[in-house]
């Protein structure tokens, strides 16, 4: 297993894309930004009845991408539309040929949103209620990694490919693990951003927190009143710096470093001193080698609510101490609307922008000072600076904070060195299945062969049934969905078996990565369904706040104390390996002690509906597959914090790689190409053979088009017959995105039964051709060993 190096990988921005309310370019929107110049305006694309506000930041112009990522259906989704279009012009603009420049397999993407594609989601559930029948279609374009697997197709990028999902954060957080993608050698290249469309559903939810404003937004003023939506999508492409240098990319910026934490303080408010962004900001200085001095422009976060200003304001205070003064902090959502999950990757852009040309950008419609704001917002029009870094903050519901540091090219600050490489290890299981509560209750029922799941119109449908009342209070439970309870009561679990609970301090440093591929829909579904049927008047603020893929996450946070970097991985079928994967690198690049790393599913009635819908779960194939709840969670932690505190190592972590086919949303490769090179390439960061493994536990689920392609791999890999492959999805049920996890507790049982304690290789699979693979040891290897 190879050692992170010394000197961290140097990753620089090659080109930018948007399209936003301003026009369908980046250059555009920087112009317009610069400027001053807003456009929020009223609302023609929705019913705009009885919110708050009939304003919004509103893309009118034409949006179609060159890709058609529906396969000549009429069906098309925005959010898809506008990551495409600010894709394509972003690698135009980088100069760069996928294959001959930088091969497929080294480029990958990473794709963060807030509401997915729910846009198509709320006029499917339409359709149904006026009686008629959606195109199936609309149902693939809902799940999160259908944007970043539309975006894989489109320029053939077959490197790893993920989303992340942590509401307003989201393409923040993308940028931040693409970083580190990068600087594990995974990619030379990544394609990064986000998008969002307009949806009734954040109309009416926000309007229902009384969040909106009736005027355009006035962040950091004391007359503001609220925050303006936007829409619109932003895309990045990233470059290790020997990749640039080696191929003549343009360079635009640096991206130094970053830092993620959790508030743990409230589902939507922030913590009104700023403690958990804070925590980001100083993590993204010390992630860059740089010091607060070194900082005079914040492109913040800025949405213009009473507490969100304030608490940014508050938090950049205590981040930056005496230096916080000179700083400027100006919001770009003043002049195009908060872009949600699209916002990141937006105002990345516009960071790296102003410090190409040497100007802060305003903020617009400021009126007069707040003093629980008090910084200085550049108002009016954009201000020559002399800029050599700069931070972009973004804070999402649910408190998940991430802060990015950029840098004008070979400009001050440089990315800090890892904290000495280590290996990383499981200690803890958290594991609730519909065949019972715990590791052995998981175990004995897979050994038996207990199949789960009983018929339910057409789909076999494994529910599950657990103690509630290990999540908290009454009061407690109430304010969460059944996917946030499981993520609790997994993730308590796993704590007290790894024997970290309780320890404030300790949980402190601990974060959460969560995946998860349905995440929010019955809370989705609870808040939409009523909104569209009878409308804005039906909204439930309660229901609202947990409609985000991060609010699970969240809740965990909340309940167990936990602090440390905090994120979502929605990756489809996959979610909870790209969560694994995730806090392996977070792991490894030493941005963390220990981390929770829970998959969690709920099904709730529209979703069954749309898994019947499409094709390829039809009657047949529904006899034979089965879907099944769950939350399972796993303590990952680097090794030297383990042993310090004498936890049992049950499994060693040796890597992990993800490959994607790049054949679009809902396909696949039928030879197994994608998931040949994950097996490959997690064996080959492992330091192992093919003759090293014991066993495979495969992603098979009963799915014959699917299952097949991995099974012609698997014998590319290992020869026909050649290792023995474990199928526990055929008989405990197909966990949608908790496969990973489910696999990794069996692996430890398996060790413990049957006495072959060899290496085990876990594989999952999204239906839509992203492939990751990850090694797991039986054995804690020693210094000596994991150095080789």
């Amino acid at each position: 297993m190879s050692d992170v190096p010394d000197q961290p990988v140097g990753v620089v921005v090659a080109s930018v894309g948007a399209i936003t309310p301003h026009g369908g370019s980046a250059e555009v929107l920087w112009e317009a930004v610069r400027a001053g110049r807003v456009a929020i305006s009223p609302v023609r694309g929705l019913p705009m009845d009885h919110y708050q506000t009939t304003l919004g930041g509103e893309i009118t112009e034409a949006c179609a991408p060159v890709y058609d990522y529906a396969a000549g259906s009429q069906a098309r989704d925005r959010a898809v539309d506008f990551a495409l279009v600010a894709a394509e012009e972003a690698m135009a603009a980088s100069r760069l040929r996928v294959g001959a420049d930088i091969p497929a397999e080294r480029w990958g993407v990473a794709y963060g949103t807030c509401h997915g594609g729910w846009r198509s989601a709320e006029l499917a559930l339409r359709e149904v209620q006026e009686g008629g029948t959606p195109d199936w279609r609309r149902y693939t374009f809902v799940p999160p990694q259908a944007g970043a697997e539309a975006l894989s197709a489109a320029f053939g990028l077959k490197g790893p490919v993920f989303s992340a999902n942590t509401a307003c954060a989201a393409s923040a957080h993308a940028l931040a693990h693409a970083l580190e993608v990068i600087r594990a050698g995974a990619a030379d290249a990544m394609l990064v951003g986000g998008s969002d469309a307009f949806t009734e559903s954040a109309f009416a939810g926000f309007s229902s927190l009384w969040s909106l404003s009736p005027k355009p937004a006035a962040p950091y003023s004391k007359d503001r009143s609220g925050l303006t939506l936007g829409e619109g999508g932003g895309m990045l492409v990233l470059l290790s710096k020997e990749a640039a240098e080696r191929t003549g990319a343009p360079v635009v910026a640096e991206v130094l470093g970053y830092g993620l934490s959790a508030d743990g303080h409230h589902p939507t408010a922030p913590h009104p001193e700023g403690e958990g962004a804070a925590r980001a900001i100083r993590a993204a200085l010390a992630s860059s080698g740089l010091a607060p001095d070194d900082i005079r422009y914040v492109n913040g976060h800025g949405t213009g609510t009473e507490k969100n200003d304030s608490a940014e304001s508050n938090a950049v205070r205590a981040a930056l101490g005496g230096a916080a003064e000179k700083v400027a902090l100006s919001s770009t959502k003043s002049m195009i609307g908060h872009l949600l999950g699209a916002a990141g990757a937006v105002e990345g852009i516009v960071t790296a922008l102003a410090l190409r040309d040497q100007v802060a950008p305003p903020t617009a419609s400021f009126t007069q000072v707040d003093p629980q704001c008090g910084l200085d917002p550049v108002a009016g029009t954009g201000r020559p600076m002399v800029l050599e870094t700069a931070l972009s903050n973004n804070f999402g519901f649910a408190g998940a904070n991430a802060t990015v540091a950029f840098a004008r090219p070979g400009g001050r600050g440089a990315p800090a060195p890892a904290v000495g490489a280590d290996d990383v290890v499981v200690t803890g299981f958290g594991v609730i299945t519909s065949a019972g509560e715990g590791p052995e209750a998981l175990w004995e029922a897979y050994a038996a062969g207990v199949e789960q799941g009983v018929a339910e119109d057409g789909l076999r449908v494994a529910r599950v049934e657990f103690d509630r009342s290990v999540v908290g209070t009454p009061r407690e439970r109430r304010r969460m969905d059944k996917v946030s309870q499981l993520a609790v009561a997994s993730c308590r679990a796993a704590l007290g078996a790894a024997g970290a609970e309780g320890d404030a301090e300790a949980l402190a440093a601990t974060g959460v990565v969560l995946g998860t591929a349905i995440g929010p829909m019955e809370s989705s579904e609870r808040f939409t369904v009523p909104v569209l049927s009878e409308g804005a008047k039906e909204a439930n603020p309660a229901v609202f706040t947990n409609t985000v893929y991060s609010g699970a996450a969240g809740h965990v946070a909340m309940a167990l104390g936990t602090k440390g970097p905090t994120s979502t991985l929605t990756s489809g079928h996959a979610a909870g390996a790209a969560a694994l994967g995730v806090a392996y690198d977070l792991l490894r690049a030493g941005r963390a002690e220990r981390l929770l790393v829970p998959a969690v599913e709920a099904f709730s009635p529209a979703t069954l509906a749309a898994y019947r819908g499409i094709p390829l779960f039809g009657s047949a194939a529904g006899r034979r597959y089965t879907l099944a709840e769950a939350g399972i969670a796993l303590v990952l932690e680097r090794r030297s914090s383990a042993e310090r505190r004498g936890a049992t190592i049950h499994a060693v972590l040796l890597g992990h790689a993800t490959a994607s086919d790049a054949c679009g949303i809902g396909r696949w490769d039928a030879s197994g190409d994608g998931v040949e090179r994950a097996m490959r390439q997690a064996l080959d960061r492992a330091g192992l053979t093919p003759r090293d493994v014991g066993s495979v536990w495969a992603s098979a689920a009963g799915l014959a088009a699917a299952d097949r392609p991995e099974q012609a791999a698997v014998e590319r890999v290992f020869g026909p017959g050649g290792v023995r492959v474990e199928a526990p999805k055929r008989v405990l049920g197909e966990p949608v995105g908790a496969g990973a996890q489910l696999s990794a507790v069996l692996a430890v049982g398996a060790w413990r039964a049957d006495g072959d304690r060899r290496p085990v290789l876990v594989n999952s699979s999204s239906l839509g051709g992203t492939h990751t693979s990850l090694v797991l040891s039986p054995v804690p290897l020693s210094a000596t060993e994991s150095a080789r």
